[in-house]
């Protein structure tokens, strides 16, 4: 039995195929479409899973989408309503589209598909619930949910045990986690719903002086972590922007202006709302554990990508163990829809995987040797082709020379982080790695931390933190032993001049504050890259390199050989690997009427 689950029309749309309850594929409309965050019909995806498959929609049993429009619907319609006649201008804005294509989801997914089966539409905050525990190493679990919002909810928790997945309570709009966080987003001059995670990279820069402010003014926490927000601070419930006038002159000014010069206000701004909502995930944790009896617990939605709130909340012991969903935003709900229908609407039994269900979440294309060749022969490349075994070889000297290295390897991850699939790699030893990188490769801000990529089996020699973490969701500090401590006047510096102190053995992955986002590989879904590191650390003494995503700001981490030559071509990288062909950038032609990234950026 397949099914197909889908997510659209908001962000990070997505696909999921579901053969007889096991994921198979799945894949983001942006990959294909180069449309970073893209929220169009997932086409492209859905094409990409039923080829995987090598099917067509007639074998398709069930389509899902990951949440009820029509309930989405009442909730704008009501908060406009309520707030006449501020809300009028939005809801004009949103209706034609409304009128047009989401509320006849349903017609739209038969036409887009060519499909005449089944469509089934759970909850939002069901599709997260679901695709946090289903895919989890847990028989039973409970699980918390939280992001901007759904049709109304905006948080739930519950419990999962064998083949059920039920919500116990939720929050509900407009009082809202992630959309507290995303009004810092867009305050702090940031993208809302992209760029969250600047937010949180730049908050240990900074000291927590708003967290006051905000508790006194912006929301009002209980101790089981509900809360009440101050609407009269922000504009989004009806609004077309985040923030009101009343809370810019709570924190004394309009938002910064995007790619504007950041100052310290920012970085403690940021600081300030990171740690409101790790206080409040940990508060929710407590009351969830006591409520639920359940020793482990399960994560989705977008706030659920806050890998320092999570790692903290691993750290504090309230549950034996936690899992994240890896695609915990929008996109995760292709997932966890498909897999309610199997289990919710089917009642079909679940098998718990221990190294959970999601395959590493290696879903998505891949590219046979002979498909990249002919890529790279009709390009006129100039090319190196090696076995494995050479391949890692070679790639493992380049990086101790110090050499960036775009590695394109296997099937394409599905969700936000490259995780050895589409990365691009470098020496965590180098000092000068993570400067290198930020300017000249990612073309983005030069505070962005990067993060490590480690042996699973030497994982506690490197971090403080005593479990694998294969999804790059849990920040831990680099081990005690591994840092620099920092002079006298160093620990006076403010702001960005933290940058430029070297704080351990592996300075490029080592954040400001000695943490790291750690992703672990043990190689079962991905030999050839555990097969690197580990020749890596046999050569060279070193089981972490760096590991950042294939792209550049602003593009969708790359999809095919074509987008990973290009991004190499257009960037200051200095080799490609495709698969088992290895490319040197000084032996290639300058691509034809194609600007270089940096003159793009205007950076120095």
């Amino acid at each position: 039995m397949y099914i197909l689950g889908i997510s659209a029309f908001y962000h990070d749309s997505a696909a999921c195929l579901l053969k007889d309850g096991t994921i198979v594929a799945a894949a983001q409309e942006e990959r294909f479409t180069r449309k970073k965050h893209d929220h169009a019909f997932p086409s492209n995806a859905v094409r990409f899973c039923l080829d995987f498959e090598k099917i067509n929609i007639a074998k398709i049993d069930y389509v899902a989408f990951y949440d009820k429009p029509l309930l989405k619907f009442e909730r704008i319609l009501e908060t406009h309503l309520a707030y006449v006649p501020k809300g009028i201008k939005s809801f004009i804005k949103a209706l034609p589209l409304w009128l047009k294509k989401k509320l006849w989801i349903r017609e739209l997914i038969k036409n887009e598909l060519d499909y005449s089966g089944e469509v089934l539409f759970p909850e939002h905050h069901l599709s997260h619930a679901a695709s946090a525990f289903y895919p989890s190493p847990f028989k039973e679990a409970a699980f918390i949910t939280m992001d901007g919002v759904g049709e109304w909810a905006t948080a739930s928790y519950g419990i999962g045990e064998d083949n059920n997945v039920s919500i116990i309570a939720d929050i509900n709009f407009p009082h809202s986690l992630g959309l507290l966080y995303s009004a810092f987003t867009y305050y702090t001059g940031f993208r809302v719903n992209s760029g969250e995670y600047k937010v949180m990279g730049l908050a240990p820069y900074g000291e927590p002086k708003y967290k006051d402010l905000i508790y006194k003014h912006l929301i009002d926490v209980k101790e089981d972590g509900s809360f009440k927000m101050n609407m009269k601070y922000f504009d989004y419930s009806v609004g077309l922007k985040m923030t009101s006038r009343r809370f810019n002159k709570l924190f004394g000014g309009p938002p910064r202006k995007p790619e504007s010069e950041l100052t310290q206000k920012e970085m403690d701004l940021a600081r300030s709302v990171q740690e409101v909502t790790e206080e409040i995930v940990l508060k929710m944790a407590q009351n969830v554990r006591e409520k639920t009896g359940k020793r482990n617990l399960c994560l989705a939605g977008g706030v659920a990508l806050n890998c320092v709130a999570n790692g903290k909340l691993l750290r504090s012991k309230i549950f034996d163990d936690i899992w994240i969903q890896p695609a915990a935003g929008d996109a995760g709900g292709a997932v966890g829809s498909a897999l309610a229908v199997w289990h919710l609407h089917l009642k079909q039994s679940r098998k718990v995987n221990p190294d959970d269900s999601m395959r590493g979440c290696y879903l998505g294309p891949e590219f046979e040797s002979s498909s990249i060749e002919h890529f790279l022969k009709l390009s006129d490349c100039k090319y190196t082709e090696l076995d494995t075994e050479s391949m890692v070889d070679k790639v493992a000297d380049l990086i101790n020379d110090e050499k960036i290295i775009g590695w394109f390897d296997g099937r394409m991850e599905f969700g936000p982080r490259a995780l050895g699939a589409r990365s691009i790699i470098g020496d965590a030893r180098s000092p000068k790695m993570q400067k290198t990188m930020n300017l000249k490769i990612k073309y983005r801000e030069s505070f962005r931390p990067f993060a490590p990529s480690v042996l699973a089996e030497e994982i506690s020699n490197y971090f403080d933190i005593d479990r694998e973490s294969p999804y790059m969701l849990l920040v831990a500090n680099v081990k005690e032993n591994r840092q620099i401590k920092m002079s006298e006047e160093q620990s006076d510096y403010f702001g960005l001049d933290k940058l430029n102190v070297v704080r351990s053995d592996i300075p490029a992955i080592t954040h400001v504050d000695y943490s790291a986002r750690i992703q672990s590989v043990n190689g079962k879904y991905n030999p050839n890259y555990h097969k690197l590191i580990s020749k890596f650390n046999e050569k060279h003494g070193s089981a972490v390199i760096v590991n950042t995503s294939f792209n550049v700001r602003g593009e969708p981490i790359v999809c095919t050989p074509e987008d990973a030559y290009r991004c190499f071509m257009r960037t200051e990288m200095d080799y490609l690997v495709l698969g088992n062909f290895l490319l040197n950038k000084r032996d290639q032609k300058k691509l034809e009427g194609d600007s270089n990234w940096r003159e793009e950026f205007q950076l120095d």
